[in-house]
């Protein structure tokens, strides 16, 4: 039976070859981009860099005399981060390797915040969203994306069928709490604006992930790096690989019958400000 193997966040070598990621946060991304405003001289903070596939774009679409100070807590895709300003030769660029609940910058000092999928990731999102909004100048701008509820969602339907095929229903609920902690663009808004920021514009879209069947889907890498570990929690550690191995096959069936296994993600671009 398939381990279905996890990746460690804290490997070294996961930030070195981390930059597989955009391909999963561009459109989110391109959301973003194309709503976040685009000025000379203005001050922006990259809230949840990673390695940067934003701050890098942001550095060079502002221009040299703004700046981008990239904020996120881990070292080594700051290093990563660090070696793609060097080689580009990015003068605009401040990167601290610290948490975003405590930004070090000055109350109404910055022009804009973005954030691509950070929200998602923080452990205390409303204290990071209330530092944003400190730091932001009236009339700033926070830009923000996320995947909403609904997210693979074909991939949750077949994880329900096996669990009630393996005699494992008791742990629905727990699958449903996986499926269900993404935001919706209302308790995103709701939670804009406990942070003292109003929401001006939301945009939602969606897009795509094909896999020939579920043995490709759970051996992709960054599946296994973002997903796995909350699939496999679901249920005992027990009965982790048994679970995944029978979804696996409910997924290869499903792409049997429809030529290729198809993902729905929903996402959504929030854009809020402070007045």
């Amino acid at each position: 039976m398939p381990t279905h193997e996890e990746i460690d966040w804290s490997a070294p070598e996961v930030a070195a070859h981390y930059d597989e990621l955009p391909l999963w946060s561009a459109p989110f991304g391109l959301m973003l981009l194309d709503r976040v405003p685009l000025r000379r001289g203005q001050t922006v903070v990259d809230v949840g860099a990673g390695t940067g596939f934003l701050t890098v774009e942001l550095a060079q679409r502002c221009g040299p005399e703004s700046r981008i100070v990239a904020v996120d807590p881990w070292e080594a895709s700051m290093d990563r981060l660090a070696s793609k300003v060097a080689f580009l030769g990015l003068t605009n660029v401040e990167l601290v390797v610290a948490p975003a609940d405590a930004l070090d910058l000055p109350d109404a000092s910055v022009d804009v915040v973005v954030s691509n999928l950070g929200v998602n990731n923080f452990d205390d999102p409303a204290t990071v969203l209330g530092e944003c909004a400190r730091v932001l100048r009236p009339g700033g701008r926070l830009v923000t994306t996320t995947n909403l509820v609904g997210h693979m969602e074909q991939l949750y339907a077949a994880y329900r069928d096996v669990l009630t095929e393996l005699g494992l229903a008791e742990h629905q609920g727990a699958l449903e709490a996986q499926e269900l902690h993404r935001s919706t663009v209302e308790s995103a808004t709701e939670q804009l604006r406990r942070a003292g920021l109003t929401v001006v514009d939301v945009a939602r879209d969606s897009f795509r992930m094909r896999f020939a069947d579920g043995r490709a889907l759970l051996r992709h890498w960054f599946v296994r790096l973002a997903f796995v570990r909350g699939w496999r929690a679901v249920v005992p550690s027990r009965d982790a690989d048994r679970v995944l191995g029978a979804l696996e096959e409910h997924l290869d069936a499903l792409a049997s019958r429809r030529g290729a296994l198809e993902l729905t993600v929903p996402m959504a671009c929030l854009t809020a400000e402070r007045r």
